[in-house]
């Protein structure tokens, strides 16, 4: 009798394991998932201490299926220049923005429909839209939302755009 238990939890974990992965797996792949930040592009935002600590955050995927962006937003992107590397940088302008780039070939560049201009937050330190211009949205990954680790940095990301760079909205928007 304890033989045939035993077929039927093996039976019963292994069909649970079958239903358990594919529903992970998507879900990581459509809702969610965390990544660690390394870098000091996004300080003070993410990583401060510059030190060998990475911050790790969660991502929202959900909320880009839409390509649902506001200025201020800290996202996952592929890279423009290595489709094998994620960036992560803010969201400074909407496509029909105006611009003022810094070092980009020219000065002030209105973002193309269906593009956004990105940067980190460490102007200095950071290779973004000011080094490869406005980015298309279909490279958008996910919408950084919290920092979960390490847990002293526990904390939702703030929607905001640094005081230094502004943009000019179109006004037909």
């Amino acid at each position: 009798m304890a033989r045939f238990h035993g077929r039927r939890y093996i039976r019963a974990f292994v069909s649970g394991f079958f239903v358990a992965v594919p529903v992970t797996v998507t879900f990581f792949d459509r809702v969610a998932c965390i990544a660690r930040v390394d870098g000091i592009s996004m300080q003070p935002s993410l990583n401060p201490s510059g030190k060998n600590e990475s911050d790790v955050v969660l991502l929202n995927r959900w909320k880009m299926r839409n390509y649902e962006v506001q200025r201020g937003d800290i996202v996952s992107l592929v890279s423009p220049k290595n489709p094998e590397q994620k960036i992560i940088k803010r969201v400074i302008g909407l496509e029909g923005d105006i611009v003022k780039a810094i070092g980009y070939k020219t000065r002030y560049v209105k973002i193309p429909c269906g593009h956004i201009w990105v940067e980190g937050d460490h102007l200095k330190h950071s290779f973004d839209s000011n080094a490869f211009g406005p980015v298309s949205l279909g490279l958008l990954h996910a919408h950084a939302t919290h920092i979960l680790w390490p847990p002293q940095r526990w904390q939702k990301l703030k929607q905001e755009l640094p005081s230094e760079r502004k943009t000019m909205q179109n006004d037909s928007k």
